[in-house]
């Protein structure tokens, strides 16, 4: 993959130690769709193959676990969806989410589903923007529902 990196956008994307650089990466992609499309495309795929491997080796396992739970950014928007039994959606207040997060605001957000969306298509959804408690909360009732 790094080669493709490389071939794709230049030495730039690799830093000194050999490390895929992902912030020269965002400031590439964020600015170029095609790039970004392009990056989407070498990903996903990937992505998706380690989640389904990951996935069949619990399931294999002596004791394969009631449920597993794996967090996917951007799952409606890669169609990821249709890889999962339940999908819960957690949204946030767009303010409530810049006092939360370190990552840059840029038009990312644009490309995105919008929340209400997400909510209908999701079996459970969670506002948060209350406490870690009321999350918790949230969860483990989620998790007794699935577990059941």
């Amino acid at each position: 993959m790094r080669a493709a990196l490389v071939e794709r956008f230049g030495p730039q994307v690799i830093t000194a130690t050999g490390e895929v650089d992902r912030a020269a990466i965002a400031d590439i992609v964020f600015k170029d769709r095609a790039a970004l499309e392009w990056l989407e495309a070498l990903l996903h795929p990937r992505v998706a193959q380690q989640y389904l491997a990951w996935r069949d080796a619990l399931a294999a396992g002596p004791r394969p676990p009631a449920l597993c739970v794996t967090e996917v950014p951007l799952l409606y928007e890669s169609g990821g969806d249709a890889r999962f039994d339940v999908v819960v959606v957690v949204t946030a207040p767009a303010d409530v989410r810049g006092e939360r997060s370190h990552v840059r605001r840029d038009d990312r957000e644009q490309r995105l589903i919008p929340d209400e969306e997400k909510v209908k298509r999701a079996d459970f959804a969670y506002l948060n923007d209350g406490t870690l408690e009321e999350l918790d909360a949230f969860v483990a009732d989620v998790v007794a529902k699935l577990s059941a």
